[in-house]
């Protein structure tokens, strides 16, 4: 039986990640990847051409995206459009092909990776008779899906409302002009469509409103955070690169990372202390993907904040993807819709994950060639594993703190309490103790650790 829809075409219903009282088979959906043999020119960076996609890793990344909000993929093609039609995109051949195929299989959703005009949508609707979602259609389902925390739902909710603002050009059954209540006898009134559209741009000022509450309250808390200066260092790359588990390394928390495209939404943060001492606040953010429009990244951009306002940024890379060229180049981009420059090695550090995935050859011929060009090489880990953990670590510290030297303290037997602190924040290479009663201890600490210790002795001195 068809799921229920909303007027804005929201599939609803129960499904196997929609729990009812009832179990239900999830929706059987067709996925088309159109390609086309001619590219629209990119006129918002005329610097470098994009990186073009291989069709099978769109198809891959479609079928992931699907998959995500558990759908029941009965058939999945990839399809060379030269010439794109106005009306369907798709030519009335492979229109009618898809039909049937939709037909034959009882498909109740049909997913084009491809944006899609409202008219397009509306049409491949009537021909299919199914659902249409293009591929920010879908991606807000999967952000619907995945959001938990408050901030994340207002946010969704944003997107979805100005995806659908441009769409209300359905085949509505109630277009009739409603009574006006103005004037003696009364006026046209307005269509059901500018109706909705206005209810929508009413929902859409309040929903801006609620989150420019979420913006003041994580301005007072990066506030407070200043005042107690821990550094931020925030997590970015393309989704599935597997930002959450190399947090989940770092930190020890438990944040959901799956083998899944979008498996984490909310942004998280935890305070971590690096292997010398140095106190840090690590952020989880939303993983970035290729196309997104604009008001997506709008609606979270109090999320984002947290890259822009961040002391560090970490660029998570899938180096065992065959498209990690083109997914960095995607990622580098939105960085800097936000200001954030990819290209500054002082705050931006990239990191190539998933290294355990490569054979040794594959492996060492990447690092070499990411050591060339003059350019700081990055850092490979595995963050499942942990190779390279401590290796990343350590560039994080010297990045915040500064480079480790070497110090040599005299401590008084009254200032004895620090030498624990001391132990904690340097490398202490040996201890001397001294006939009157003192200690002399030669360590390697960071510059913020031996400003900090400096400072101590002095205070502890004049007390």
């Amino acid at each position: 039986m068809p799921r229920e829809r909303d007027a804005d075409g929201t599939v609803r219903g129960k499904s196997a990640h929609h729990p009812g009282t009832e179990a239900e088979a999830p929706t059987r959906a067709v996925v088309i990847v159109p390609v086309l043999s001619r590219q629209p020119r990119n006129d918002d960076d005329t610097s470098r051409p994009r990186l073009t996609r291989s069709a099978e890793a769109r198809h891959d990344e479609a079928v992931g995206l699907a998959r995500a909000i558990d759908l029941d993929l009965i058939h999945t093609a990839v399809v060379t459009v030269n010439d794109p039609r106005p009306a369907t995109l798709l030519g009335s051949g492979k229109v009618e092909e898809f039909a049937g195929i939709v037909k034959e299989g009882h498909a109740e959703v049909v997913i084009v990776d491809h944006p899609l005009t409202p008219v397009q949508q509306r049409n491949l609707e009537k021909e299919f008779n199914a659902k249409v979602l293009d591929r920010t259609g879908l991606i807000l389902e999967i952000f619907g899906e995945r959001a938990r925390t408050k901030e994340g739902t207002l946010q969704v909710e944003l997107a979805h409302l100005n995806y659908q603002k441009g769409r209300l050009v359905r085949s509505w059954t109630h277009l009739e002009r409603q009574r006006g209540g103005a004037g003696f006898l009364g006026g046209p009134g307005e269509t059901q469509i500018e109706s909705d559209r206005r209810q929508l741009q009413e929902k859409i000022i309040k929903l801006k409103h609620e989150l420019e509450t979420v913006r003041r309250t994580r301005d007072l808390h990066r506030a407070k955070r200043k005042k107690v200066p821990f550094p931020v260092v925030a997590i970015v790359g393309y989704t599935n690169a597997g930002k959450s588990t190399l947090f989940n390394k770092l930190t020890g928390a438990g944040v959901l990372a799956q083998d899944m495209l979008f498996a984490t939404l909310d942004p998280t943060l935890r305070r971590v202390r690096l292997p010398h001492g140095t106190p840090i606040i690590l952020s989880d953010t939303v993983g970035f993907i290729s196309d997104l429009p604009t008001h997506l990244i709008a609606a979270f951009r109090a999320t984002l904040e947290e890259v822009v306002e961040a002391d560090l940024v970490i660029h998570l890379r899938d180096i065992s993807d065959p498209d990690t060229a083109a997914q960095a180049e995607d990622v580098e981009r939105i960085l800097a819709d936000l200001g954030v420059d990819a290209s500054d090695t002082k705050r931006v550090i990239e990191v190539w994950n998933k290294i355990d995935l490569l054979d040794e050859g594959n492996r060492q011929r990447l690092l070499a060639d990411g050591a060339g060009g003059g350019k700081e090489p990055p850092i490979a880990v595995s963050a499942v594993s942990g190779e390279g953990i401590d290796a990343l670590k350590a560039i994080i510290e010297t990045r915040i703190a500064g480079e480790l030297r070497d110090l040599t303290v005299t401590i008084e037997p009254a200032q004895f309490g620090l030498l624990d602190w001391l132990y904690r924040n340097g490398d202490v290479v040996s201890r001397t103790d001294n006939d009157d009663g003192s200690a002399t201890i030669s360590l390697r600490a960071t510059q913020s650790a031996r400003e900090e210790i400096e400072s101590r002795l002095r205070r502890r001195n004049n007390g």
